[in-house]
């Protein structure tokens, strides 16, 4: 049977409120698959999103999910927040807490078999331990052991032996140990919902000579928008008028607000510093930037990384080992004498320290912090898998121009022979004055400012260079080409253009290419992070390689390659290192797909970066790279310290079984003290760096 093919009209996006577990989420879909109208469906816990393929109400949706008492919103609708002491769950839980104490007092002055006592902790477990007895009864029948079923194995099994203070405990332990894992998940979620505040809602419009506000989704292409002085810019456009500084920090993670003027780019999310600016609307408000930020970021955050996708899997086996496990040690030393109701309760700890939470959460959770703590800094990793990629990255190969250079050619030296450099600037300037080739432009800003001579009867040479009259002379501006039978002076240079008239060369001026400021620092940076190898890939020619090469601290330089040999370097490369390959995203794509991790950069939030590579930068400052790898690496030995804390607490737990030590409220405290810790551990990842 052909693999059905959904098509957008079939697309229903959702945002979730109280998706409070992996598990939970798992039970959630399942459900929701379940509706008859609905085709497909996929929950993505990270970012807290529901796609449903099909036709779904929200009604049916949230009775799909009243088993945890999931709300539903539409995508372009933020969820609303809810303070923590609000929440129901969480006032549940601290009326558990009420009864638990109450039963505690009456445990020590009239016995633990009284019946207040008795009833006390019922209370205690019905207000805290509804929901959660509920689920994992449900789950039993059905034969699926989650973390609830477990519990709810080990309440039941306290209460019908007689422990019921400890089986309050057990649940109130619980009920707050899921409380405090759903404000930190929200924590880490918020470090990427946070950008759905940085646009306006609402924009201002230019009709009919007035101007209008409109919501950003009644926005057209084409229309033109205001932006005052302090306003946020709602809509992606092109400046047709004004001149202002924009902190875009937001959406490239620039520190320092850009120059904007006509024809420049500005972004949804940006701020408008200085002047007003006068902008054609270029995007609808569905696929400005920011917008395929966070749809990207959520996506990428769904992305199973390796390591978690082995959690996963070790997961799926380690509860029923679990069982297993609780089900010998109530039954084998009773076979050889021991007491049923002592190994029974020491059987039920078990089932209550095995909980798989801690373990299920210790990678997700840092994924998620960490890719959303690259996004509101700059930087889009597409992706668990690649965020682990990168953390052993021991090769980077770059690109030179526009990515370890400014790709914008600047004047780099001045001579002249029978005139004043000034007066040789100002004949160069008048004779390039309405050219727009590149290095035309580093003359235009060389000259910037300078009275220019007026110069006629233009000429273009192509291949060659301009000629044109100025004060009754014709000059003549180019390459050697253009001063064919005329004595030139001798130049190292690469980029040469001479300037003289028919009879003589008055003087020359150097164009070439600089790196980018700073880009030996960061060069150094990525070798003290254990890269072993920066090589610079480019079709130049080689001393002008060397020369950049030198420049920038790389420590090879492949000069004169053709795409095609760019792309069979770094095959060659990678059968001896782990290679990222950093490019504009467009003439270097077959080598950042040839990569191990592909990074574009360069055109700060242009499309090709964003949909060329594994991970793309939104600025095109280099910095990012060493940063970027250093926060794979905090996030990678995270990880491994969570799974690591994870395991070495059930162990010591479990190991407390031996000498009779493991209670049923020291077992919830190992299991909750797990979780806890690798959530904590991981929301570190917050920060921008390591102190």
């Amino acid at each position: 049977m052909p693999k059905k093919v959904f098509t957008l009209a079939d697309k229903q996006i959702f945002r979730l409120q109280g998706l409070s577990c992996t598990n939970c989420a798992a039970t959630f879909e399942k459900n929701v698959r379940n509706i008859s109208s609905v085709d497909e469906v996929n929950v993505n816990f990270s970012a807290a999103k529901l796609t449903v393929y099909g036709d779904a109400t929200i009604e049916q949706l949230e009775e799909a999910g009243a088993f945890d008492h999931i709300k539903v919103y539409p995508e372009k609708t933020k969820a609303p927040t809810v303070p923590f002491y609000k929440k129901r769950e969480n006032q549940l839980t601290m009326f558990s807490l009420f009864f638990v104490m109450l039963g505690y007092v009456f445990y020590f002055q009239i016995g633990e078999h009284h019946a207040l006592t008795i009833g006390t902790c019922l209370l205690a477990i019905i207000i805290g331990g509804y929901d959660l007895i509920k689920t994992g009864s449900k789950n039993l029948l059905k034969l699926q052991f989650d973390m609830k079923t477990l519990m709810t194995i080990a309440v039941i099994g306290a209460a019908i032996i007689g422990e019921w203070a400890e089986a309050a405990v057990v649940v109130f332990l619980f009920a707050l140990s899921e409380a405090l894992e759903g404000y930190s998940m929200d924590k880490a979620r918020n470090s990427i919902q946070s950008l759905m505040d940085v646009a306006p809602n609402r924009a201002t419009i230019k009709k009919d000579n007035q101007l209008i506000e409109i919501d950003v989704e009644d926005v057209r292409i084409g229309d033109t928008m205001i932006v005052k002085p302090g306003e946020k810019i709602a809509m992606d456009g092109v400046v047709i008028e004004g001149n202002s500084y924009v902190n875009q920090a937001a959406i490239t993670g620039e520190s320092v607000p850009v120059e904007k003027e006509a024809g420049t780019t500005v972004f949804a999310g940006s701020i408008n510093e200085e002047g007003a600016l006068v902008v054609e609307v270029t995007k609808s408000s569905e696929d400005t930037t920011i917008a395929k930020i966070i749809h990207l970021v959520e996506e990428a955050q769904a992305e199973k990384a390796p390591t978690q996708q082995f959690v996963d899997r070790f997961a799926k086996y380690y509860t029923p080992a679990i069982m297993i496990l609780a089900l010998l040690v109530i039954v084998i030393p009773p076979i050889f004498g021991a007491g049923w109701e002592t190994w029974i309760y020491n059987g039920l700890a078990v089932l209550v320290v095995g909980c798989p939470c801690a373990l299920v959460i210790s990678t997700p959770v840092a994924i998620v912090t960490a890719i959303g703590n690259a996004a509101r800094n700059g930087v889009l990793i597409k992706g668990g898998i690649h965020l682990e990629q990168l953390a052993n990255i021991d090769a980077v190969a770059f690109d030179k121009t526009g990515t370890l250079t400014l790709g914008k050619p600047v004047v780099t030296e001045v001579k002249a022979i029978s005139l004043t450099e000034e007066e040789l600037l100002k004949i160069a300037g008048a004779l390039e004055a309405y050219s727009e080739h590149p290095i035309a432009r580093a003359i235009h800003k060389k000259t910037h400012g300078m009275p220019l001579p007026e110069a006629t009867q233009f000429q273009s040479f192509t291949g060659k260079g301009i000629k044109a009259v100025i004060n009754g002379v014709r000059y003549k501006i180019g390459n050697a080409k253009l001063f064919e039978g005329s004595e030139l002076p001798s130049v190292s240079a690469n980029t040469v253009l001479y300037i003289g008239t028919e009879d003589e060369v008055k003087g020359y001026v150097t164009v070439a290419d600089q790196p980018r400021p700073k880009v030996k620092q960061q060069i150094a940076k990525l070798h003290q992070l254990g890269v072993s190898k920066t090589v610079m890939l480019t079709g130049d020619i080689t001393n002008v390689a060397k020369e950049i090469g030198q420049k920038t601290g790389v420590s090879e330089v492949k000069a004169e390659l053709f795409p095609e040999e760019k792309l069979s370097y770094m095959k060659q490369l990678k059968q001896t290192h782990r290679v990222a390959m950093v490019g504009d995203g467009i003439n270097d794509a077959p080598s950042l797909a040839e990569a191990n991790v592909g990074i574009a950069m360069g055109g700060a939030g242009t499309d090709v970066a964003l949909e060329t590579a594994d991970i793309a930068l939104m600025g095109d400052d280099i910095s990012k790279i060493p940063d970027s790898i250093h926060l794979s690496k905090r996030t990678l030995r995270i990880i491994k310290e969570n799974i690591f804390l994870a395991l070495l607490l059930k162990v010591v737990a479990l190991l407390l079984v031996i000498p009779g030590w493991l209670t049923l409220w020291l077992a919830i405290f190992a299991d909750m003290g797990a979780t806890l810790l690798v959530v904590f551990n991981a929301l570190r990842l917050i920060r921008k760096k390591d102190r």
